[in-house]
């Protein structure tokens, strides 16, 4: 097998040596002959390429005749020209998003404006380019490192968010960005984050379960968009937009080490990775694509349980196992596109994704009640697994009627989140306890009928468009219940009777302690906590754009919305662009929004069993129409409402330098969130919760009010050094304070905000974004051998403990290198570090972290040192 792979990578290395080789040379600009600096020159099948320089030159050594060269460059359309030898080749570049099929481009209702003129900001990540090139494997990684406003957090000890991350833009919470494919609304994920988590009380999009293999590139629009695209956009959108290449053939291996630290044994590596990825488009008649991929992953434990004794002396038997969770994964993509006429198009795409994860749970010592010594003689660690399931599944039809553009389709998603128990068992069966249970889950499905019709007027002033269209959605969310041993309690069985005396040694009572009952590390679904809930809702927008004069624009959008189950809203948004040379233009925008409040916040509830005094309780996430929400007064959510404004400007020197600087104002109210724990010891609401035969109740409600104001900075330049050397720079950076506001409790809670929403719920909810993050990159190409440095800046964080105490995570620096070379004109090579110098955050008392580790789940992580290599292939 060896020698069959040697020869096969000796035999594609030969290729470029056993063909004849030709120069092409050009320049390229744009439509009014402006040079474009940066434009990339590949010949397709390879890996070999070119940038045009300062002067909008280039010179390309192509390898095979005849060759297909690709130009692309950022808001302009890719072009494909066929050459067949020596040729001198100028190229004019045109706006993206100006033919029939074009996908609009997020934030801009108009088919002719392109992702450099547009009024917001708006983020433009390269995946296919970049995803070789960086050391992380997955799409959140990838955003959480690129995208200055974008965090995704990986968890340990949050059961069902150790399985996939949440993640917020501009510190909001995760569902408050919207995510769209291919400018389609996607499904979130049935998934509520509950324990220990960011984004606590709030569902979000798994981001992960598209491919990485068959995403072109993703927008992400840094700005409240409600009034254009409904629900979810307070924060802004992601769109991701699929590969639609044909004739080519791309495909990667990746593979990774952590480097190991405080284990309790002598591995030097943990957590290793194996990633596959593979796509292919084939050319339908003219203008027609099927485009196929699909992706492979493998990842293992990480364990950073073994803190040095004198961190936090008797503190550090909390976990054994603290680190990020292991799980194989498979998913498939299709993207599709058949011309029926010149003015008719119809689409579909689709794909599937499965995980299978384990995430290990807190420890459980040999001599307590959860455990029972005849089946762990040491005590145990649970461990929490998940299969998760998520479709997704669009078709449409684009047609052109006169001057019309008329855009109808369907998207399908679902979400499905099974929960497992393994290593585990149910403490009050005893001896006769199974060690694995099947949890049961949620599952959140939904439909979205879309119209879109635009119409450019090229004629009115220097340009308007004219957009409107509606949508009806309609949303499922269940649960489904587990077996019977991870719910029950069997019983009461009593662990230990112990006797009490006062502090005159005489006899007061007998403490007797019960077994609890039900899985340990995540208790089942019970009969009590079905859950088959559906809604629907309706909305229409009109949206127009204006170019007033060839410098100015502005564009202002209304859109309404009905639900089913809360009501209605109307929201709005003005926005203006002002060019005051073609090196710098002024933007601004002032917008109001909402957000429904998700299926999961009004209708998740879960139930643990507690025994006192030899008598069965609950202690209950009650939902929002459970008799114990309405008994303590919490009122029927509604939906979160938002004021949001950006201003900033963007410039450039037309020579490879580009700036974009905008400012943000978010103000939310009525903010869903997870409140603490209300017990029957109160002596206002005791009563009523013991008449329920409950011990202690959380519940979500529209609780908080938070203000949010930020500065984005994306600051690129790039030289080309000869017609083989580039050097380019980046600096990305984000400043972000949330404030809140104020804590809005019920009548009957009056004056329990501690206990509603205290100091630790807000340091987590503020905390979902670092005060700054900045990732300052130098990227070196010569010929076949390229480097690529960044230097990233983690802000200081401060948090609460249970006291509550405040403890501060210091401000620190972390480093990613990665070297790449192309071995042949089809294969590429790149190996790297992220956190070269193996850099961690502050510890902390693990008693008094979220996590029960010595960190919390923070931006930086605290796995260390990565080790990764990639192979890139192209045919």
């Amino acid at each position: 097998m060896k020698k069959a792979l040697l020869l096969l990578l000796f035999a594609a290395s030969c290729i470029q040596y056993a063909t004849a080789q030709f120069t092409v040379t050009g320049k390229v600009t744009d439509k009014d002959r402006v040079s474009l600096t940066g434009v990339t020159i590949a010949e397709k099948g390879t890996v070999n390429g070119a940038y045009s320089d300062e002067n909008g030159s280039y010179t390309l050594t192509v390898k095979k005749v005849p060759a297909t060269l690709v130009y692309s460059y950022v808001g302009y359309a890719t072009q494909e020209i066929v050459v067949s030898g020596d040729a001198s080749l100028d190229v004019i570049m045109n706006d993206a998003a100006t033919e029939l099929a074009a996908i609009e481009v997020v934030g801009s209702r108009s088919l002719n404006r392109s992702i450099t003129n547009t009024p917001v900001p708006i983020d433009y990540i390269d995946i296919k380019k970049i995803s070789n090139e960086m050391g992380q494997l997955d799409v959140n990684q990838l955003l959480h490192y690129l995208a200055p406003s974008f965090n995704a957090n990986k968890q340990s000890g949050a059961d069902g968010a150790d399985h996939t991350d949440p993640a917020t833009l501009r510190g909001l919470g995760p569902d408050q960005t919207l995510v769209l494919i291919n400018g389609k609304r996607q499904h979130q994920s049935s998934l509520i984050n509950i324990y220990g988590t960011r984004g606590r009380g709030n569902t979000g999009t798994d981001l992960d379960a598209i491919p990485i293999s068959s995403i072109d590139h993703i927008e992400i629009l840094r700005d409240g968009a409600s009034a254009q695209y409904g629900s979810d956009a307070i924060a802004g959108v992601i769109n991701i937009v699929l590969k639609k290449s044909t004739g080519e053939f791309t495909g990667n291996i990746g593979a990774g080490t952590n480097l190991a630290k405080y284990r309790f044994d002598d591995k030097s590596f943990d957590g290793g990775k194996i990633t596959l990825g593979a796509n292919y488009g084939f050319k339908i008649a003219k203008n027609g694509y099927l485009n196929l991929s699909g992706d492979y992953m493998n990842t293992g434990h990480t364990n950073r349980a073994n803190i040095p004794a004198d961190w936090y002396p008797g503190n550090t038997d909390v976990r054994n196992e603290f680190g990020e969770a292991a799980g194989q994964g498979v998913g498939f993509m299709g993207n599709l596109e058949i011309p029926l006429s010149d003015k008719t198009d119809v689409y579909a795409f689709g794909g599937y994704n499965y995980r299978k994860t384990d995430a290990y749970a807190f420890t459980r010592v040999a001599d307590e009640s959860r455990n029972v010594i005849s089946i762990y003689p040491e005590g145990f660690d649970p461990i929490i697994q998940t299969e998760i399931g998520d479709i997704t599944a669009a078709a449409g039809i684009r047609t052109k009627l006169g001057e019309w553009n008329f855009d109808f389709s369907d998207a399908y998603g679902s979400n499905k989140f099974h929960f497992f128990g393994d290593n585990t068992l149910n403490a009050s069966l005893e001896e006769a306890s199974p060690t694995s249970f099947d949890d049961g889950g949620t599952k959140l499905s939904q439909n979205t009928l879309t119209l879109d019709v635009s119409r450019f007027y090229k004629e009115v002033m220097s340009g308007m468009n004219i957009a409107f269209g509606g949508e009806f959605r309609s949303e499922n969310y269940q649960i489904f219940t587990g077996e019977e041993g991870s719910w029950k309690t069997y019983g009461p069985v009593i662990f230990s009777i112990d006797s009490v005396f006062d502090d005159y040694g005489t006899f007061v009572a007998l403490d007797t302690t019960f077994r609890p009952g039900g899985s340990q590390g995540f208790p089942g679904f019970r009969p009590a906590n079905e859950v088959d809930e559906t809604r629907t809702n309706v909305g229409g927008y009109v949206d127009v754009e204006i170019d007033l004069t060839d410098d100015f624009m502005i564009d202002a959008a209304i859109r309404a919305e009905s639900y089913s189950d809360f009501g209605g809203t109307i929201n709005g948004k003005l926005a203006a662009r002002y060019a005051i040379s073609n090196n710098f233009a002024l933007r601004g925008s002032v917008s109001t929004g909402f957000r429904a409040p998700s299926l999961a916040q009004v209708y998740f509830n879960q139930t643990f069993t507690n025994v006192q005094n030899g008598q069965i309780f609950d202690a209950v996430i009650a939902n929002n129409v459970d008799p114990i929400t309405v008994a303590l007064g919490i009122p029927p959510l509604k939906e979160e409402t938002a004021v949001t404004g950006s201003l900033g400007f963007t410039a450039g020197n037309g020579k490879g330098f580009t700036a974009t600087v905008d400012g943000y104002y978010v103000k939310i109210k009525d903010r869903i969130v997870l409140t603490g724990q209300f017990d029957n010891s109160d002596p206002i609401i005791g009563p009523t919760l013991d008449a329920l035969n409950v011990t202690a109740a959380q519940f979500f409600t529209n609780a908080v009010n938070t203000t949010t104001i930020g500065l984005d900075v994306v600051l690129n330049y790039s030289l080309t050094l000869g017609n083989n050397d580039r050097l380019g720079f980046s600096f990305v950076s984000n400043i972000n304070s949330m404030q809140v506001d104020e804590v809005n409790t019920t009548g009957l809670l009056e004056g329990k905000e501690d206990s509603y929403f205290g100091p630790r719920d807000s340091a987590f909810l503020v905390n979902s974004a670092p005060r700054s993050k900045f990732n300052l990159g130098i990227a070196y190409s010569h010929k076949d051998f390229s480097a690529n440095l960044h230097i990233n800046e983690w802000a200081p964080l401060t948090f609460y403990d249970f006291d509550p105490k405040p403890y501060t995570y210091d401000m620190k620096f972390t480093v990613d290198l990665t070297l790449g070379y192309n071995i042949s004109d089809n294969i590429s090579l790149n190996v790297g570090a992220v956190n070269l110098f193996n850099t961690y955050p502050d510890y902390y008392d693990p008693y008094q972290t979220e996590s029960g580790g010595a960190w919390d789940a923070v931006q930086m992580g605290f796995d260390g040192t990565f080790l990764f290599a990639k192979v890139g292939l192209k045919f």
